[in-house]
């Protein structure tokens, strides 16, 4: 005979068993819309292009050939794809440094809301999120109309007296960085808070009392306190910026491309599925790198602090 012991194991089992099965439709139905997509664009990368779009079911791995190198129309022989590269590069550094410009910008945020009453930081934690509550595009548009050469900026400036001619900011890399830097700042200023709310402010005024300078209190004592929040804000302004389509396509005008216009230009006007399928698995493989390093860095920091 079974003791209550066992009987209470084995009702544990089918509780186990039954939440399971009940959850089971939802789990695969969110498996598949995950990586059904994913499935398909990984297989469309290794076929044939179309003559008119769309992809011929022949086996070819030309698309990722095609990522880094090109072809000569004469002899085949490959060399880099001077375009691509460039264009993978000039991605990945406005994405480097738009992440460094909201830390630059974003961390004193952070600071100044943590450091104020409890009244007062609800109020400006209600005013960082009020971009999140109008569309991309309207706020895109909203800095073409401060940077353009009938904008405010130069206006002011043409006004002043400080230059006799328009600025040209529309339409360079500049532009890109400073839009993608205002779009992204509240990612980077939220998750900052949230670890500078938690901090002791008791241990800064300990450093004072120990003759730390400012800068000292500040990287011997509030920037490791508060790194988890900067190892995720960072990876929350990097992945979107590597990825952003809109900002560089209204503010670049289509001349400084990023890596998502390069793949929009490929599924439409360049009508070769392969490889934008291709382009955005690399892309996908970067912003894998980057969430590993930051599971690596987040996981030793927490063994440091642990």
């Amino acid at each position: 005979m079974a003791t209550a012991e066992e009987v209470a194991k084995a009702a544990e089992r089918r509780d186990v068993r039954d939440r399971w099965l009940l959850s089971a439709p939802a789990l695969l139905v969110i498996f598949l819309a995950a990586t059904g997509p994913l499935l398909i664009v990984l297989v469309y990368s290794f076929l044939t292009p179309g003559s008119y779009g769309d992809v011929k079911w022949q086996f070819s791995p030309e698309a990722w050939i095609a990522v880094f190198l090109e072809r000569d129309i004469f002899d085949d022989t490959l060399s880099i794809a001077a375009a691509h590269v460039t264009i993978f590069l000039r991605s990945i550094k406005l994405s480097v440094v738009t992440t460094i410009a909201t830390l630059v910008l974003g961390f004193p945020t952070a600071y100044f809301m943590a450091t104020r009453s409890e009244k007062t930081r609800d109020l400006w934690l209600f005013l960082i999120t009020i971009p999140f509550w109008t569309n991309l595009l309207i706020r895109t548009f909203a800095v073409l109309q401060i940077i353009r050469n009938e904008g405010i900026i130069n206006t002011i400036l043409l006004k002043l007296g400080i230059i006799s001619a328009p600025i040209q900011i529309l339409y360079t890399d500049t532009a890109i960085l400073i839009g993608m830097t205002y779009v992204y700042l509240p990612l980077m200023v939220l998750p900052i808070y949230a670890s500078m709310e938690k901090l002791d402010f008791r241990l800064v005024e300990a450093g004072y009392d120990l003759y730390a300078s400012r800068f000292q209190v500040l990287r011997r004592i509030i920037f490791p306190l508060v790194k988890p929040g900067v190892i995720a804000g960072s990876i929350l302004v990097f992945i979107p910026a590597l990825g952003a389509y809109v900002t560089p396509s209204v503010l670049g005008g289509g001349k400084n491309m990023m890596l998502s216009n390069l793949i929009e230009l490929q599924f439409g006007q360049g009508r070769n599925w392969p490889l934008g399928s291709a382009l955005s698995i690399a892309v996908m493989i970067i912003v894998m790198v980057a969430l590993l390093a930051y599971v690596r860095n987040a996981g030793k920091s927490g063994v440091r602090h642990g």
